[in-house]
């Protein structure tokens, strides 16, 4: 991918732990990477098909002067979210604060964080079975679309599916979202929970009735475990009511582990004499 670099961009602002360097405030030198396509902007010769570097330089200057940290690991993040917040083109930011005067009292040149941080794409597994199921899950879009961090790019059409997992229940309204967000698996996974929490979820029985389930099921084309993660999700091949909206959205995304497209594991699906409806 192109890139738009900015090197040795000073800012005074305030900024540290120190009580003195709040009020006096000290030299930032900022360096980044704007990873996006140029292509473009080179053909047309155009500005308003690239990114303007001045309108960047002065969005960092007036972060950083509009607000007071006492981390530069803070500054970064803010700096890196509204890049990408602002700018669509921009997938990616890598970025590099420097404090040259940092109050180590020892000789060094300078103290810098660097950070990478980019857009994600993932898709989720959203369903209900109790009250108004329809409207359970158009809360659970409208909850991430209010999330700053994050979007809902894809809906696919709902789907009336069989319960899963051998508990009586009634039928459950199933669909699948594409999503984009700047938020790391686990922070996504604490904001679904969240939004399952708001709708009145409750973990009483193992695959039982639930007012909104929402599961991870890929996210970008990332492999991830962790006590209370798994992606992609662990059971989600094996799932007609996740695969067949999924496939609605994103037929030729391709499962990490197994290779397969969705189609394709829709497919395998279909000749397995014992899959799950």
């Amino acid at each position: 991918m192109d890139k738009i670099k900015i090197r040795g961009l000073e800012i005074f602002a305030n900024h540290g732990v120190f009580e003195e360097e709040k009020i006096l405030g000290q030299k930032f030198i900022v360096n980044v990477d704007l990873v996006m396509s140029t292509r473009n902007a080179g053909l047309t010769d155009d500005l308003n098909k690239s990114v303007d570097y001045g309108a960047v330089c002065k969005l960092i200057s007036e972060i950083m002067k509009d607000c007071n940290h006492n981390l530069i690991e803070a500054v970064a993040e803010n700096v890196a979210s509204s890049i990408l917040l602002k700018y669509q083109d921009v997938q990616e930011v890598d970025l590099e604060i420097q404090k040259p005067w940092a109050p180590v009292h020892m000789p060094v040149d300078t103290v810098s964080v660097e950070i990478t941080r980019k857009r994600h794409v993932a898709y989720l597994g959203i369903g209900s079975n109790m009250g108004d199921k329809e409207s359970y899950l158009d809360y659970a879009i409208d909850e991430l679309n209010n999330d700053d961090y994050t979007k809902v790019t894809q809906v696919s059409d709902f789907i009336v599916t069989e319960p899963y997992g051998g508990v009586k229940q009634d039928d459950f309204l199933n669909g699948c979202l594409e999503v984009e967000t700047l938020r790391t698996p686990e922070e996504l996974l604490k904001l679904v929970n969240a939004i399952e929490a708001g709708a009145g979820r409750e973990r009483r029985i193992h695959w039982g009735p639930r007012t909104l389930d929402i599961d991870i099921l890929l996210y970008d084309d990332i492999v991830y475990d962790s006590d209370d993660l798994h992606i992609p999700h662990v059971e989600m091949h094996k799932r007609e009511f996740v695969l067949e909206p999924l496939k609605n959205i994103a037929a030729y995304k391709r499962h990490p582990l197994k290779g397969l497209t969705i189609s394709e594991l829709l497919d395998e699906l279909g000749n397995n004499t014992g899959s799950v409806k």
